[in-house]
């Protein structure tokens, strides 16, 4: 029997995909493509590429200086970390081109989150997304996988002024119809732009939505709320309307919580459900204890800016002491369990003391670098707390060892600094450049009224 004669198919190059993409795009009416990273105050950052530079971006990347690890909230660069101390050096910011989305509501451009990589091709110590990478190889070493989701609060205004696009009440359809025209466009792109949605809804106090986000693996997590965040501006500006996703849009509001939420698996198991104690796995325990262990530190990066530490007022649902409660609003961490109703696979964590100064690979990478430091050790989990601590006594919290989250940047630093597991998950580098950041955003504030520091972060996210 003869052999056939007829070669196989050749397999495309990388190069021959990113340029049948661009032209794909090129022909849709796409211009330009914009690669976005998370800086270390959780500002989305971004060069444009025309979009026949698509596969060139590919490739080779985009020239960035590497002072954006050193930027603070203010766009001023500090020289305090000794390993960017020069106005010298460049990385590559190179787009993920598999998480690549055409904009619905901006369809002129199509969207992707970068990577910032050193002149070996290797992301620098100051690669965000690395950071939560590891995280995710660290946990699948151990033979777990970790669930996140964000909500996202948001103001909604009618113009610069803060005047409200609606003025509740909370979860009312009556709020809804006044901004009725923004939320189907919202949904619709939101669909679009892949990024899928639990529900929507008007939040307490005037003016303020939340856009609750499907839980996913934790580094398409971070990739949708920053593309979620893109989606929700041009919406609204499409509307004639502005949102402000900043901790604390005015002296006298409630501030937008982005409540981050997670669960720890093995296979098809959810561990946060077992027969322990509290309805939790021994090491679901161990991950809700690493995760209160090292809150302090971990809301100093899923909390960071001055406005955050603002946020955070007892028995405002904010969050502000370090203890954990089965579904508690009141709580940092609030544990909700499963239900006959929902299921195991619906048990998680929710995070309170998490907003949009926070970068979201940072933010997902402490949590679940705790998380694993709780289980490896096998730490024992305290019982829960159902009250509004804030309600209590000093001495009564004392006596149970509960203690305030981080309310200067002098305490931040603190904690930071003393945390060997959440300095091992950033990093030494980044977690100096880090620091040095949250200094220079003090340095900033400390001599101007909190009024004008709420206005000086009100658009920044």
């Amino acid at each position: 029997m003869a052999l056939s004669t007829v070669s196989p198919p050749a397999i495309p190059t990388p190069e021959e995909l990113w340029a049948r993409a661009a032209e794909e795009l090129a022909t849709a009416g796409v211009k330009g493509v914009t690669i976005v990273w998370a800086d270390n105050n959780g500002i989305p950052r971004s060069q444009t590429v025309p979009i026949d530079q698509l596969s060139s971006a590919a490739a080779y990347g985009v020239s960035l200086s590497s002072l954006f690890a050193v930027l603070d909230s203010h766009d001023g660069t500090t020289f305090a970390h000794e390993g960017l101390s020069t106005p010298s050096g460049e990385v590559r910011l190179v787009p993920v081109i598999d998480r690549l989305v055409r904009l619905k509501g901006q369809p002129a451009f199509a969207w992707a989150p970068g990577r910032q990589l050193g002149a070996d091709g290797c992301p620098t110590a100051y690669d965000q997304r690395s950071v939560l990478e590891r995280q995710v190889e660290r946990a699948q070493d151990a033979g777990f996988t970790v669930r996140a989701g964000y909500e996202l609060e948001f103001y909604l205004a009618r113009d610069a002024e803060l005047t409200p696009a609606h003025r509740g009440p909370a979860y009312s359809p009556t709020a809804l119809l006044r901004v009725d025209e923004f939320a189907a466009q919202l949904l619709t792109d939101l669909a679009a732009d892949g990024v899928p949605v639990g529900q929507l809804h008007a939040e307490h106090g005037a003016a303020r939505l939340k856009v609750s986000i499907t839980a996913t693996d934790p580094i398409s997590a971070a990739d949708r709320q920053m593309l979620a965040r893109q989606t929700i501006h041009a919406a609204a500006r499409a509307q004639g309307l502005r949102a402000s996703f900043a901790p604390v849009v005015d002296v006298a509001g409630i501030g937008n919580v982005w409540r981050l939420h997670s669960s720890i698996w093995r296979g098809r198991e959810n561990l946060l459900v077992g027969d322990g104690p509290h309805g939790l796995s021994k090491a679901g325990a161990g991950y809700l204890a690493g995760l209160l262990r090292d809150l302090p530190a971990i809301a100093a990066v899923t909390a960071p800016s001055v406005p955050s530490m603002t946020r955070l007022r007892p028995s405002a649902f904010s969050g502000a002491y370090a203890f954990w409660g089965i579904g508690n609003r009141e709580a940092p961490l609030r544990f909700l369990p499963s239900t006959t109703m929902l299921g195991s696979a619906h048990a998680n964590v929710e995070m309170t003391p998490s907003d949009a100064s926070g970068n979201p690979y940072l933010a997902l990478a402490v949590v679940i670098g705790a998380g694993l430091a709780g289980i490896e050790e096998s730490l024992k989990l305290p019982d829960p707390i159902q009250d509004d601590i804030g309600t209590w006594t000093e001495d009564k919290r004392s006596s149970l060892k509960i203690r305030r989250l981080p309310i200067t940047t002098d305490e931040q630093i603190a904690v930071l600094t003393e945390n060997p597991r959440i300095e091992q998950v950033l990093g030494a580098d980044l977690a100096g450049a880090y620091r040095a950041v949250r200094r220079s955003d003090h340095l900033w504030a400390q001599d101007r009224s909190i009024e004008d520091v709420i206005e000086g972060h009100r658009w920044l996210y």
